[in-house]
């Protein structure tokens, strides 16, 4: 199952980080892994290219970010939609293969 996680402090995005696989398919037939990845990577990518949002993160062990200043309002729309998104795929496949969690703290 794949695991994601979004933090939210004082109603603004702190950080996101996902983990896991689907095991939906075999690898590499795996659709929910792979709608899960475009996701989130083009939301990182989107981030870093058409905002003024500086993100920090890692992709080694697993996916993960965070924000080290306030993000503008438009990587919160870009989070926003790609929350629509893998709450979609949480909907529609079922929270056996992804399990969404938002956090405030």
């Amino acid at each position: 199952m794949i695991t994601a996680e979004v933090t939210r402090k004082q109603g603004r995005y702190f950080s996101f980080s996902c983990r896991g696989h689907a095991e939906y398919d075999d690898p590499g037939k795996d659709i929910v892994c792979s709608a899960v990845s475009m996701l989130v990577i083009n939301t990182a990518n989107a981030i870093d290219k058409f905002t003024e949002t500086r993100i920090e993160g890692s992709d080694e062990d697993h996916i993960s970010w965070h924000f080290p200043e306030k993000p503008d309002d438009k990587a919160e729309l870009l989070m926003d939609a790609m929350l629509l998104g893998l709450k979609e795929i949480e909907t529609k496949y079922g929270n056996d293969y992804l399990r969404l969690m938002i956090k405030e703290v």
